[in-house]
């Protein structure tokens, strides 16, 4: 038994880091400035998007660190909705996470990808390359185990170097931007404005993956001290780059050539290195949008697999091949990935991406609350810090991104709704089933 357990449970601390800094790292830090700067174009609320994205997600990641590590089993927010809350909850979590929580990130990193690449070389077609390369990783990924790993923490490695690089050289640019960090007049109304609360939408869609460890529970060695040593530390450090990455942008580049711009990293590369430089930079930023594409192609079907084990409807999910790989879960994922990648837009796909997992994170830390109330004897190997006031703060502020955002975006914040509400008439409708009532 120890031995199989062994086998299944193969992913070290610094993989599972690896995985939540590539998850995190990626398309939002690289893309949500040009659409920050439509609402807002003063400098001290732009950078506390950042903070307090940061201070959110750590705050979300001390929460699962509990709960994931009193309840290690891979599946994410489906495992753990199902066991604090209800399982349909969990269901429609697990719908969400598999769905727009990574095909669609998966999908968004392959299309910025594609843009800086197209941005670099011209003749290249943005769409065809974010084509190749989920392809590419859902074979990787799909069929080995090691070699997934292996690129995996070399493709973190490279892009943690690449951005200390960016950092630096823009920090030492000779003609930087006249900007203040310190708060000017009419900063602090900003701070509360419907603008700052849907800008967070971006931010949160930035920090997406502080949660990545919960998703893979079951593969981590030594779940009870590496989820939480794997989800804090990573968060921590994610948020000190992104404060810095996003002041080095504004740092080096007008504000007005960045508004509503995708390729904010490229246009601030070529005020820091010129024309030949900013296409090294492009290529480097491509390369660091691999690894996102990477992890959230790996990760994504593990969730799809948990739920084909407790599912009949989703049964041809579990199945596995020799190496314990999740295929009929890759190809779903691939299907999915392809048919967003042909329907929608960037902005929109982002958007209902982000909208989508704001409710199911805030739904899975309320988590918490149920199940300190419900099993007060649980073995808890990492206790919240500040509990109950972190993870009410986490619910608080993602409430109020809700609210405005409902207002500013209705459109796609229905999608978001919509999509959880089908997943709960799923959930029943598979109950039926099994009973043999349809």
């Amino acid at each position: 038994m120890n031995q199989m357990n062994n086998q299944k449970r193969h992913i070290s601390v610094w993989t599972a880091s690896a995985f939540v800094i590539s998850s995190m790292i990626g398309t939002g830090v690289f893309t949500s400035l040009g659409f920050q700067l439509q609402d807002l174009q003063s400098i001290f609320p732009l950078i506390m998007l950042w903070v307090v994205g940061g201070i959110m997600a750590l705050f979300g990641a001390m929460t699962y660190s509990e709960v994931a590590a009193a309840l290690p089993r891979s599946g994410g927010e489906y495992h753990l909705l199902s066991r604090t809350v209800h399982p349909a909850l969990g269901f429609a979590g697990g719908l969400v996470s598999a769905t727009v929580g990574f095909s669609a990130p998966a999908v968004l990193a392959a299309m910025a990808l594609g843009k800086y690449l197209s941005a670099v070389f011209p003749v290249l077609d943005s769409t065809l390359i974010a084509l190749v390369t989920l392809i590419g990783f859902h074979l990787i990924h799909g069929c080995s185990l090691r070699v997934g790993t292996v690129i995996q923490n070399g493709t973190t490695g490279i892009k943690i170097g690449l951005i200390l690089i960016f950092i630096i050289a823009g920090m030492l640019i000779p003609n930087p931007q006249s900007i203040s960090i310190w708060p000017q007049p009419g900063d602090g109304a900003l701070l509360f404005s419907s603008g700052f609360a849907v800008s967070l939408v971006w931010v949160s869609y930035a920090y997406t993956g502080w949660n990545s460890t919960a998703y893979i529970a079951g593969e981590v060695l030594d779940p009870k001290r590496n989820i939480s040593r794997s989800l804090l530390l990573s968060t921590g450090f994610v948020m000190i780059l992104y404060v810095l990455l996003n002041y080095v942008f504004l740092l080096t580049a007008p504000m007005a050539d960045m508004v509503g711009e995708i390729e904010v990293g490229y246009i601030s590369g070529v005020n820091i290195f010129g024309d030949v430089g900013a296409k090294i930079v492009g290529m480097g930023i491509a390369v660091l949008l691999i690894s996102t594409v990477s992890s959230y192609v790996y990760i994504g079907p593990r969730i799809m697999q948990v739920m084909g084990e407790d599912y009949t409807l989703l049964k041809f999910l579990s199945i596995k091949n020799t190496q314990g790989i999740p295929v009929s879960a890759f190809g779903l994922q691939f299907a999915i990935s392809m048919l967003f990648i042909l329907s929608s837009s960037f902005e929109q796909v982002l958007m209902y991406t982000g909208i989508s997992l704001i409710l199911t994170t805030t739904a899975t830390v309320s988590g918490i609350y149920f199940l300190r109330y419900r099993e007060p004897h649980l073995p808890r190997p990492y206790k919240t810090w500040g509990y109950p006031v972190t993870p009410a703060i986490f619910i608080l502020l993602n409430l109020w991104i809700i609210f405005y955002t409902f207002q500013a975006q209705p459109f796609e914040s229905m999608i978001g709704v919509t999509i959880i509400g089908l997943s709960i008439m799923i959930y029943y409708l598979n109950k039926k089933f099994e009973k043999g009532t349809i």
